[in-house]
């Protein structure tokens, strides 16, 4: 009931009830206040026995608690009493009657306040009437003497227009224009509207004077007024308003231009478009008079010269527009780029002579500021077809000798200049034909952007982007096409070092050309018009630069398998049914070593990119352990004693492979993809090397290293090694029943795609063929080519992909996808 009632009244109120029933607002101390969900019995009990020793005080322990608990109930009786009491009926009765005179007392001192304020209010009434009355007087006083100080101004101003005194009307009507806005809300006034009508006239008559003493002035008749007397016209036109001013500069203006309308019309000689310098040195020396001469009277704020440039403009425009728009088809890329050239550089001598660009001079002195006039050079901006035009065909002449047939007897030219010895190679970095295509697009792009930052600019970069569709496609895919002859015999062991190092210069050449056009691309959007720089994107043609590098890369793999071809040969035609001894590495894993690491030799030097270096030796590993796995399928039986021999092998092969790219090129991600390939080869030979008796200890090995329960993929393994077919069948009966009794044993694994049939043909033949068809089928999926970090093994593909070329375990595709691996580590 207290709390109730002490939420409802004030604060004072709560502290007189608190005294009177002895209620102590201060907060107590308990012990046992400390105690809460995290209270432990455990720790109380720690703190009273810390040791061993403390059991001995036991019995003072318990007793002590013992007094405590006795405290702790006398205390809950004494206060249970005092809630007794405080529960009383007859106290809480006193508070309540006191509660209810108090609320009677502030009733009646709210009361007692309402009356006084009524009392104060009729007081200060005639007080207020009063205060009204002073501020009206004072306003009445003001407003008749302003009246005065007008009708005398208007007075004054009258008198010094009858005698044309424009110092003194300037400041006359300067005076009665302030004076008088502060009388607009009483024009209802029948004599306020009289002196503001009468206003209105005199400013009427005032304006039509000084047109009529500019007009003379213009026309310079005999009694036309001096200078300085137009000078102080003009301030006194300010005063009328800034239309005043723009009417008396457009007749200026018309009055100076109305010669050049008449001088350079469409018709005559002197209007035509071959004749445009003309009209520029004749406002030039129009605007030398205008300085020397009649402009000398004009205030300098009036910027008269401003005006009368934005005139010429907009007459020359019309004119210009005009004109090309007549010219039409016949329009030479001479005529337009010279006509254009010399309005540049007009429109840049104006901007420099005013001290302002010309589009800001337009904008100062347009009539309607949200549509501004426009320079002259735009009006040549829609006929510019005819320049990107003339560029697309000059770029057509640049690239024309190295298309089509021409392009291997250019290439071919390089490389008879390239000298190779047995201590040093020299070649070109990268085809001449790109650095020269790049220097043309660097020049036409600075020349457009002098011209024009508009459309125009946007349209030449289509024109690059389209010759750079035709430089990869009909010169450097076009090289690669007619870079595939027939195919080697398999005694052949040398590799083609012309075909080496016209791939890597085709490689070089792309690298260059997709960073340069990156570069071309932030170029243009630095130049272009803001409405233009998000359309502004050379990516495709990027993507198509890293395609050609990447079909170039298939060239150098082509080699690396012909020359690897014997070696593997040789393994095909081992037969492992009658190796009994194994010593070491055998003679043809040596071969195959020397074939490899000649292949990286000879490109490592001639390759600019360490990126397509690491992205070639990714692929490399990935083609010769496909190789060698299809080798080593063709030549089961494998038998016990032929799988041990393999791994011995398998393990110098996968040695020289992690060696191959050389400490600066070898990358984590390369590391792993060869320890993977050869780690799952490796675990199918370790299951063949196993004896298959007995069948359970086979079986548990074929489990734990394969890690399936496929019976087709347990089939390719007795099959590899040699298994009789009359005991095939008992082990493949002990394997069902065996990995059904195991089902977390997954059904696929890396076996799954192993093909027991494997091509006795090039891995890369498809690639390879004479006619060119495959190469332009590869660059059509390679249009935008994925980026990848790693170049890890691919995970195992889904079984049953009847389109899915065949596959030796998943590094094959990996070997086909040519995505080009970012270069994360360190140069």
């Amino acid at each position: 009931m207290h709390r109730q009632q002490s939420g409802e009244l004030s604060r004072d109120l709560v502290l007189s009830i608190q005294r009177i029933l002895d209620i102590n607002a201060l907060p107590e101390t308990d012990s046992l206040d400390t105690v809460g969900d995290g209270f432990s019995t455990i720790d109380v009990i720690n703190g009273y026995f810390p040791n061993e020793e403390s059991l001995g005080q036991l019995d003072v322990v318990q007793a002590q608690l013992a007094k405590d608990e006795q405290d702790l109930q006398n205390e809950i009786a004494q206060l249970q009493e005092e809630l007794r009491l405080q529960q009383d009926p007859g106290r809480m009765q006193l508070i309540q009657e006191m509660i209810s005179d108090l609320l009677g007392q502030m009733s009646l001192i709210r009361e007692k306040a309402a009356e006084s304020e009524a009392i104060v209010r009729n007081i200060t009434r005639d007080i207020q009437v009063l205060d009204s009355a002073k501020k009206n007087l004072i306003l009445s006083m003001t407003t008749l003497k302003r009246l005065q100080m007008l009708v005398h101004a208007l007075s004054q101003l009258e008198d010094y227009v009858k005698d044309k005194k424009y110092s003194d009307i300037t400041q006359s009507l300067s005076a009665v224009k302030q004076i008088s806005a502060s009388f607009k809300p009483y024009t209802s006034v029948p004599r306020i509207s009289q002196l503001w009508k009468r206003i209105q006239e005199l400013q009427g008559g005032i304006r039509t004077i000084l047109e009529s003493d500019f007009d003379i002035y213009y026309l310079q008749s005999p009694n036309a007024p001096k200078p300085a007397t137009i000078t102080a016209a003009c301030a006194t036109a300010d005063i009328l308003g800034p239309d005043v001013r723009a009417a008396l500069t457009a007749r200026y203006t018309a009055l100076l231009l109305a010669e050049y309308r008449r001088v350079f019309r469409l018709t005559d000689e002197a209007g035509q478009l071959d004749n445009i310098s003309r009209r520029y040195a004749w406002f030039r020396r129009i605007l030398g008079t205008h300085e020397g001469g009649l402009g000398r009277a004009f205030l300098p704020e009036w910027n008269v010269g401003w005006w009368l440039l934005a005139g010429f403009v907009d007459i020359t425009r019309g004119d210009m527009a005009a004109l090309l728009s007549k010219a039409a088809k016949d329009l030479t890329v001479t005529v337009l780029l010279d006509a254009l050239q010399q309005t540049k550089d007009f429109e840049l001598s104006m901007g420099k002579k005013f001290g302002a660009s010309l589009q800001d001079i337009l904008q100062a002195t347009s009539l309607t500021p949200t549509r501004p006039l426009q320079t002259i050079s735009s009006s040549f901006e829609p006929h510019m077809g005819v320049y990107v035009q003339h560029q697309d065909k000059a770029i057509a002449d640049l690239l024309s000798p190295h298309r089509g047939s021409r392009t291997r007897a250019s290439l071919d030219t390089i490389q008879s200049h390239s000298t190779v010895d047995n201590t040093e190679q020299t070649a070109n970095v990268v085809l001449p034909s790109s650095t020269e295509l790049f220097y043309v697009y660097g020049q036409t792009l600075e020349g457009c952007a002098t011209l024009s930052t508009g459309k125009p600019l946007f349209d030449l970069l289509e024109v690059f982007k389209k010759w750079l569709r035709v430089y990869a496609e009909e010169v450097l895919m076009s090289q690669m096409r007619r870079t595939w002859p027939q195919l080697r015999r398999s005694t052949d062991v040398r590799y083609d070092l012309n075909e080496i190092k016209n791939a890597c210069l085709v490689i070089n050449t792309a690298e260059y050309c997709q960073s340069t056009a990156q570069e071309l691309e932030e170029k243009v959007r630095q130049r272009i018009h803001s409405e233009f720089k998000e359309r502004i994107s050379l990516q495709t043609e990027c993507d198509l630069f890293i395609s050609v590098a990447s079909v170039a890369i298939v060239v150098l793999l082509r080699e690396l398998e012909a020359v690897c071809e014997p070696a593997l040969s040789t393994l095909t035609r081992t037969t492992w049914i009658n190796h009994e001894l194994v010593t070491g590495q055998s003679q043809y894993i040596g071969d195959l070593v020397r074939a490899v690491e000649s292949i990286a030799e000879a490109i490592v030097p001639l390759v600019e990119s360490k990126k397509y270096l690491r992205n070639f030796f990714d692929k490399a590993s990935s083609l010769v352990i496909t190789r060698f796995t299809n080798a080593l399928v063709r030549s089961r039986p494998l038998k016990e004693k032929g799988a041990e021999q393999l791994l011995i092998d398998l393990s110098a092969l996968k040695s020289s492979l992690l060696k191959l790219p050389g400490e600066a090129l070898t990358t984590a991600g390369y590391t792993r993809s060869v320890a993977k390939s050869t780690q799952r080869l490796e675990a199918l030979l370790k299951v063949v090397v196993t004896p298959q008796d007995p069948a359970e200890g086979f079986i548990l090995n074929y489990t734990l290293l394969i890690g399936d329960a496929s019976f087709s993929n347990f089939q390719k393994i007795i099959d590899l090694k040699g298994t009789p077919r009359a005991e095939q069948n008992d082990l493949l009966d002990f394997f069902v029943t065996i990995t059904s009794t195991k089902p977390e044993l997954e059904q696929t694994s890396f076996l799954t795609t192993l093909d027991m049939d494997p091509p006795t043909s090039s891995t890369l033949g498809l690639l390879t063929s004479p006619n060119g068809s495959a190469g332009e089928a590869l660059l059509a999926t390679l249009g935008s080519p994925p980026i990848s970090n790693t170049s890890s093994g691919a995970d195992t593909p889904p079984r049953g992909d009847a389109h899915a070329t065949k596959q030796v375990f998943s590094d094959i595709r990996r070997l086909m996808s040519f995505a080009v691996r970012r270069d994360t580590a360190p140069q």
